[in-house]
């Protein structure tokens, strides 16, 4: 085992080298799988509540509490925006989720969901600069449905609290109805990652693929498998962005959508999912295989795989096939078998594979950008005006078939994203105070160097203390027995 190390820097070269492509791509899901679960009980977590005042003596605890604070109390009072200042509020986001769908493994149990709104939290801070906090709640009635105007309550009496809302692993349909009502009904953004977040970011990855390919988005080919809250809004954007809604086939578990699907047309909560079926697939496609056939791009969101698209669909695509396979934690077929197949370009959610579509390139800039000129809400504009800024950043870097997206080391690009949502904002009409774009971008650059600078003298210092080797180890063998 003395090829492993804490940085984990190329995975691949942790296995045998008789292993196949397959063997790896599954032994790396479960290291990581096994690992997580150790190094979580190791630290109990990822999250902790810090001071970011100081004590300089035992009178300050009267300025921080009782009677100074009074003053700020009523202050807020009078002027509810001055919350924003006087508290942390301007710059903390709840991250709430009812953890009915928490990533490919469905309902978890509302406690069940801590580690994923956790991991939400932690790639705030370190990627944004952005302070939040996971709220996990129990949405269910007494027969166990999830009940969505719960989750809506909840979120409106929390409002107060915090400057941005961001829900996640809420299952369909009732994200539709949440975000939908939430977005209009609350005075700051609510932002559905699984949803805007995965529709901005899969937009930004699909403008540079086309980019690189050399086709226009208004008259490529575009089937999509999965119709849920991600695939949906990334359908929608794309729409926004350009493409042809003629031209375009979504398919859930029961088919292809179009206007003969009464099933979804007499369920008033899947309106998001009808509207989709009025506008798309004129044709009326009812399967995967023939969607594919000549398509230019395919696009899957459904679930993890790795036999969920098959290779004879991708070989039966256009010239130069794009396809985005985006399950977490397994993608719908690994990136090699696509490659085998004819695929130009392959994307998945996962950072162990070329380009990553994940939401973690967006969410971090765009809430800041929201936070900084207090806006009220994230427009469909301001999303997609960050996948431009993520599609443009990668642009200038250079792009290829296998480098399309920015990565989380690119510590300007969340500065980038920031800066043209809250110009968006602003040009929205939907911000509480003008900044320049200059002001964004520099406090965000800011505010993501101190979160750094801050982590690493914690680990510097060993209040943050590596974890065993032994446990990468342990993850390392398991991982290995369980494929050999």
């Amino acid at each position: 085992m003395s090829k492993i190390e804490l940085n984990l820097s190329n995975l691949d070269e942790l296995f045998p080298n008789d292993f196949s492509q397959e063997q790896i791509a599954n032994a790396k899901t479960i290291f990581l799988k096994e690992l997580a679960l150790s190094t979580h009980q190791f630290y109990g977590g990822k999250i902790a509540t810090m001071p970011k005042a100081g004590i300089y003596g035992f009178n300050w605890f009267n300025v921080w509490y009782t009677p100074g604070v009074s003053k700020v109390s009523t202050t807020i009072r009078d002027n509810h925006d001055s919350s924003f200042d006087l508290s942390n509020r301007g710059n903390l986001v709840a991250v709430v989720s009812d953890s009915t769908r928490v990533l490919g493994d469905g309902d978890c149990s509302p406690s069940g969901g801590l580690g994923v709104m956790e991991g939400k939290a932690f790639l705030m801070k370190y990627l944004g600069g952005v302070d939040a906090v996971a709220l996990c709640i129990n949405s269910k009635d007494k027969n166990g449905k999830s009940d969505p105007d719960k989750i809506i309550d909840f979120v409106k009496m929390a409002e107060p609290s915090f400057g941005a809302v961001n829900l996640e692993d809420i299952s369909q349909p009732n994200c539709y109805k949440v975000l939908d009502t939430l977005r209009e009904e609350c005075n700051i953004p609510v932002w559905h990652d699984d949803a805007q977040g995965t529709g901005c970011v899969t937009l930004a990855g699909l403008i540079n693929a086309l980019r690189v390919v050399d086709k226009d988005i208004s008259k490529v080919r575009i089937a999509m498998l999965g119709a849920g809250a991600s695939n949906t809004t990334i359908a929608r954007l794309i729409l926004k962005a350009g493409a042809d809604p003629e031209k375009m086939a979504l398919f859930d578990s029961k088919g292809g959508l179009h206007t003969d699907r009464d099933d979804i047309k007499n369920d008033p909560a899947f309106y998001r999912k009808w509207e989709l079926c009025q506008q798309t697939n004129p044709e009326k496609i009812t399967s995967m295989e023939e969607a594919c056939k000549g398509a230019d791009v395919l696009i899957a969101l459904s679930r993890p795989g790795p036999d969920i698209v098959k290779p004879e669909w991708i070989k039966s695509m256009g010239t130069k096939p794009i396809v985005f396979v985006c399950s977490n934690p397994v993608p719908e077929i690994y990136p090699y078998a696509a490659k085998e197949a004819g695929a130009y370009i392959v994307a998945t959610g996962r950072g162990d594979f070329p380009n990553q579509v994940n939401n973690s390139i967006g969410f971090p800039g765009i809430l800041k950008g929201s936070l900084l000129v207090r806006a009220k809400k994230v427009t469909d504009e301001m999303a997609i005006t960050a996948a431009y800024s993520i599609a443009n950043y990668a642009e200038r870097n250079g792009l290829s078939p296998d480098n399309i997206m920015p990565t989380m080391e690119e510590t300007n690009v969340f500065a980038e994203v920031a800066a043209d949502v809250a110009m968006q904002a602003v040009k929205d009409g939907v911000a509480r105070i003008e900044l320049s774009r200059e002001e964004v971008y520099e406090r965000t650059l800011a505010d993501i160097k101190e979160a750094r600078a801050t982590l690493d003298l914690l680990m510097e210092k060993d209040f943050i203390n590596k974890p065993d080797m032994s446990l990468l180890d342990v993850a390392l063998r398991k991982a290995i027995a369980a494929v050999s």
